[in-house]
Parts: C-alpha cells; sequence; structure tokens
C-alpha cells in the first residue's frame, strides 16, 4: 500500500478572486469535453467557486461532467486521464459522495490541487444542484459575500478538507431550499 499523496491532506485556504480562473475553467472544460466526448450526455461545465466572479475560493477549479455510465469512463478513460495528470480517487475513498467518480488534478510538485473532476450519472439530481448553487451566488452579490465570510472563517479554523467542507453544508443546503432543491441522501 502507498502512502496518500500529500494533495489529499492539503489545507484548505480561501484566495481572492482571480478574473483568470473563468478562461482557465473554459479551458479545462473544452479539454475535458474532448476527452470524454464518446461518454459524454450534458457536457462539461465550470461549478464550485472559482466559477462564481468575484468570490473568494480555494484556488482549485472545480469541472463536472455529464455521463452515460461513469464507471465506463472510469475503466476506459481512465488511462488517457491519468496521462493527463489526472488522480482518480476511488469511490471507497470518496467520502459521501457514492453517486460519482472524482479526479483530482495536482499541481506539479503534488502539494497541492489545480482542479476537481466531477464525473455524475446524467440526469443525477446533483448536477442539478450543483448549477442551482453557482448560480445563485452569481446571481445574488448579497449571498456570494456571505458565502465568501463563511469559507474564511471555517478555512482559518478547520485543517482538515473534509471538516471545512462539512461546515459549508448548512448554507449550501439552505440556499438549495430556497430555490427548491432538496439534496438526495444518497
Amino acid at each position: 500500500m502507498t502512502d496518500p499523496p500529500a494533495w489529499a491532506y492539503e489545507r484548505p485556504h480561501v484566495v481572492a478572486a482571480d478574473p483568470a480562473w473563468a478562461e482557465r475553467g473554459a479551458a479545462l472544460c473544452a479539454r475535458m469535453s474532448a476527452l470524454l466526448a464518446p461518454w459524454l450526455v450534458d457536457g462539461v461545465v465550470h461549478v464550485g467557486s472559482t466559477s462564481v466572479p468575484g468570490l473568494a475560493a480555494k484556488p482549485v477549479l472545480d469541472v463536472m461532467a455529464s455521463v452515460s455510465d461513469v464507471d465506463d469512463v472510469v475503466a476506459s478513460a481512465g488511462a488517457a486521464l491519468s496521462a493527463d495528470g489526472w488522480s482518480y480517487v476511488p469511490p471507497s475513498l470518496d467520502v459521501g459522495a457514492p453517486y460519482r467518480r472524482f479526479f483530482v488534478l495536482p499541481g506539479t510538485t503534488g502539494d497541492h490541487r489545480l482542479a476537481h473532476l466531477h464525473v455524475l450519472p446524467a440526469g443525477h439530481s446533483r448536477w442539478h444542484a450543483q448549477l442551482t448553487f453557482r448560480d445563485a451566488l452569481r446571481a445574488d452579490p448579497a449571498l456570494a459575500a456571505a458565502y465568501a465570510d463563511l469559507k474564511h472563517r471555517l478555512a482559518a479554523s478547520e485543517s482538515d478538507r473534509e471538516r471545512y467542507t462539512a461546515g459549508k453544508t448548512t448554507f449550501v443546503t439552505n440556499v438549495l431550499a430556497h430555490h427548491g432543491v432538496v439534496l438526495p441522501t444518497d
């Protein structure tokens, strides 16, 4: 058994918004669209905080792909993703997200993350939830500011990425509920 990579224990840190995130996100979506073309259903989209203009975020791009079969993507495109620098995180290590397949693109030093690829089955409710949350933040600067404040507080108090993410759950759930979206318990 090998030791987990350094990026697996990277402390969450939130930085000021970078206008280049939008262009980098678009380029990453285009690259993933080409690589995953045989399986794509609803395409590849830039989600997460780096997809919201002006929002402070961890400097990690999140892209989400809607595919016909998540396991077929791993089996058939896994080698190409690996050759492109992506590290596969098996479902047994992707705590709380059995519905997706997850890949991390580490930086050249291997101690931090540059991007995440969330591969979801077409039609999954998490696809709609991610887009609804992103779009709510884009449409409401006060909501985005409140979310940024929460993220700054959590990053200052949590050294564990999983606890940092869990600390945002109530906020995200409340925003989604306000928009008529209830997250499944899967």
